[in-house]
């Protein structure tokens, strides 16, 4: 059920969502060189690597680590990559992960490849056998600023806990959080 409820939403959200699509599409295409998307390798379900796109946020060139391991983040966004950012626009292409069934809305957020303790932590809590989700418990309850066990607890918090009314609370409570823009430190 959890994966038709993913399907039938993000085909929404892409009919709802095209025009401004489109035009982040455009807006960092003229604002800095180089792709629209930016396709990193994370950790899906199993720890198995999957390929996500973003709309691209960071300078070409930009070290394929976590932001808060770069010495100065803000020197390697574009002109528009705070407010990407910041209004939570970069992950909308995301989607087309849900769509193919690499990611769900909801779930633990989709490590970096590279991320070894993240995923070390989250393999010997069982949380590795979750799809990633565009947002998650761990989303809601602190996003950049919670610390990697933190981050591990809320998603083994919910592992035990998830069920569809939970995921709708999440998305909710997800909405609420981006139109705030809170917890995002870059």
């Amino acid at each position: 059920m959890k994966r038709l409820f993913d399907f039938f939403l993000a085909l929404a959200v892409v009919c709802i969502f095209t025009i401004p699509l489109l035009v982040v599409a455009v807006l960092v295409k003229v604002t800095s060189p180089g792709p629209v998307l930016y396709w990193s390798d994370r950790v899906g379900r199993r720890n198995r690597i999957f390929r996500m796109p973003k709309f691209r946020s960071m300078r070409v060139g930009t070290p394929a680590v976590a932001t808060h391991l770069l010495s100065n983040p803000a020197a390697h966004l574009t002109p528009i990559g705070s407010f990407l950012r910041r209004s939570s626009l970069d992950e909308l292409p995301q989607v087309w992960s849900i769509l193919v069934g690499d990611m769900s809305f909801v779930g633990p957020r989709p490590a970096l490849f590279n991320q070894d303790d993240l995923i070390a932590l989250r393999t010997k809590a069982g949380v590795d056998e979750l799809q990633p989700g565009l947002t998650g418990w761990a989303q809601i309850n602190g996003r950049d600023e919670l610390p990697i066990p933190q981050k591990v607890a809320l998603d083994a918090e919910y592992l035990r806990q998830q069920s569809f009314w939970f995921d709708l609370r999440i998305i909710w409570l997800t909405a609420l959080k981006v139109v705030k823009s809170d917890g995002v430190s870059h």
